[in-house]
């Protein structure tokens, strides 16, 4: 479990970033330590993209239906308008942001904030997805969360696409996508279609 740090006259920020494959918990995760800062006494803000309005227009919500208020923004530049005097940011879903994001997150950390970013690191292709790789180079700490794949029960790294679909973005659940191990992931149609026939037999 993260714990947060304490630097005796820390006199400025840092970034910390939660990534991994879908269905890891990163939402969940993002929520839980800016509830601890919030129970804390601190003030905090999330912002969201807002393409994401898988389950609500103005909140972040994990997967388990935990949630808070966020504020949805198309361009991570916005963010820096609506930070006032919030002493911790969040942002999810941060691989739906542009470039620019790294540079948002880097200019809060300098100015005292803790900034607190959750996103996927991989597409469902398997490459690096959006500003996260950036993010992950210039953070203090770096937390990757794994589901469970859903075939073998290993440690999953993958978000394998259910769909024919070829875009890049694509929101999605369960119906969507599957978290797979590298092995599983690598077999691709071939595990897919064998899941689809034994799943056939049983009804």
């Amino acid at each position: 479990m993260f714990l947060e740090p304490h630097f005796k006259g820390q006199r400025s920020g840092w970034i910390e970033v939660v990534c991994g494959a879908m269905f890891s918990g990163k939402t969940e995760e993002l929520i839980r330590r800016l509830k601890r800062a919030s129970f804390a006494h601190q003030k905090v803000v999330i912002f969201k993209p807002s393409i994401d309005v898988r389950y609500a227009d103005k909140e972040v919500v994990s997967h388990d239906k935990n949630a808070m208020l966020a504020i949805p923004v198309k361009h991570s530049s916005e963010i820096l308008t609506y930070v006032t005097d919030e002493m911790v940011i969040g942002v999810d879903e941060a691989q739906f942001f542009d470039n620019e994001l790294v540079e948002v997150c880097q200019k809060l950390a300098l100015s005292g904030k803790r900034v607190v970013v959750a996103g996927l690191d991989m597409d469902f292709t398997g490459q690096p997805f959006g500003p996260i790789p950036a993010l992950l180079a210039v953070s203090e700490y770096i937390t990757k969360v794994h589901p469970i794949c859903v075939h073998c029960g290993n440690l999953a790294t993958h978000s394998y696409r259910l769909t024919a679909e070829k875009s890049k973005v694509m929101l999605g659940e369960k119906e969507s996508y599957e978290p797979r191990c590298r092995k599983c992931y690598s077999m691709g149609n071939i595990i897919d279609f064998s899941h689809k026939i034994s799943k056939a037999k049983l009804e």
